[in-house]
């Protein structure tokens, strides 16, 4: 039985780094098939390349949109 550990100390909040990887999915021409076959039915390479592209070039958009957030008056 597999364990999964949930890192309760993210920044973002769950939504937002799901909206990432719709993101990063739909840049890559996955989405219709995730949303046909489901996150569980893609391939390891399928789920690396998204992975991949919000641990990389995603993380500098990211962080640019949290500090930007932080900087606009309420």
């Amino acid at each position: 039985m597999s364990r999964r550990n949930k890192n309760t100390n993210s920044i973002l909040p769950d939504s937002v780094l799901e909206q990432f990887k719709w993101e990063v999915a739909d840049e890559l021409g996955l989405s219709s098939k995730i949303k046909s076959q489901g996150w569980e039915n893609m391939t390891s390479r399928e789920c690396g390349h998204v992975g991949g592209r919000i641990g990389g070039s995603i993380v500098k958009t990211m962080m640019r949109r949290a500090k930007d957030s932080l900087n606009t008056p309420m």
